[in-house]
Order: C-alpha cells, then sequence, then structure tokens
C-alpha cells in the first residue's frame, strides 16, 4: 500500500536529440542504430532541405553533419550549420567529412560547427566528441570578426 510518505516519482531526463546529416543512407541507419541504443532520439537527413525542415522545425543538442551532400562538389551542410547556429546557438555542431582540409574546417567553425572529424571514424569516437560536447556549456559567439 502506497502512502503520501512514499518516495515522489522521479522524472526521467529527456532523451537527448540528435540529427544525422549525411548523403549516405548507411552512415544515417547505422548512427541512428548505434545512438538510439545508447539512450538518444535520432533524426537523420540524406538531403539539404530534409535536413533544413528538421533544423528549422526542432531543437537539437547535437547535430553530426557531413558537408558534401549529393554529387555537387560544394559543401553545402555550411548551409544547415549557419541555419541550425543562427535558429538554435545552443546546438553543438559536429562536422563529420571525408573531403576536410584546413581551410574547409576553419569556414565550418566559423559557421558555428564545434568539432571537426575525418571519415572514416569509429561510431564509439564520434560518441565520445557528442557526450563531451553536450556536457561542456556552448561557446558564445566571439564579438570580433
Amino acid at each position: 500500500m502506497f502512502t503520501g510518505d512514499d518516495l515522489p516519482a522521479r522524472e526521467e531526463p529527456p532523451m537527448p536529440r540528435l540529427l544525422v546529416v549525411d548523403d549516405e543512407a548507411s552512415i544515417c541507419f547505422s548512427m541512428s542504430e548505434y545512438f538510439s541504443l545508447h539512450g538518444y532520439k535520432v533524426d537523420t537527413a540524406t538531403e539539404t532541405d530534409e535536413a533544413e525542415k528538421l533544423v528549422e522545425n526542432t531543437g537539437y543538442q547535437v547535430i553530426i553533419q557531413d558537408l558534401r551532400l549529393g554529387t555537387n562538389r560544394d559543401p553545402d551542410g555550411l548551409k544547415i550549420i549557419k541555419l541550425a547556429h543562427e535558429r538554435h546557438p545552443q546546438t553543438r555542431i559536429i562536422v563529420l567529412t571525408a573531403y576536410g582540409s584546413a581551410e574547409i574546417e576553419d569556414e565550418a567553425r566559423r559557421c558555428g560547427a564545434d568539432a571537426f572529424l575525418r571519415k572514416p571514424k569509429p561510431l564509439s569516437q564520434v560518441a565520445q566528441v557528442v557526450q563531451g560536447l553536450i556536457e561542456s556549456p556552448a561557446k558564445q559567439s566571439p564579438t570580433h570578426a
């Protein structure tokens, strides 16, 4: 029999929300499976338009973003990084790409990326970066350009 002296029901902390944006469906699938098993609510997008709609309508703790989506050679992922940074400044953004260079890494960081990882990267290492970003406060935008 329960009485008023019993411990109050504890609310479970909300599941961290994660967005994976990559034009390779196999990467979206494997990351979704891995992070879902580790207690995350995961959305995936394989196209820029799909990712933009998700970013506009949902607040994510972390976005894992490829830079090049589709067959074009432009780093259109930068557009999504900018959008996410403008809409949800507290969202942490990880760039995961096979097309890294010092210049594109600098540009991604200027757009709001918090971490830059090169493919291929073991999921356990990506998860360590995700957890580290969730546990550390988001940096404030610099006042000087």
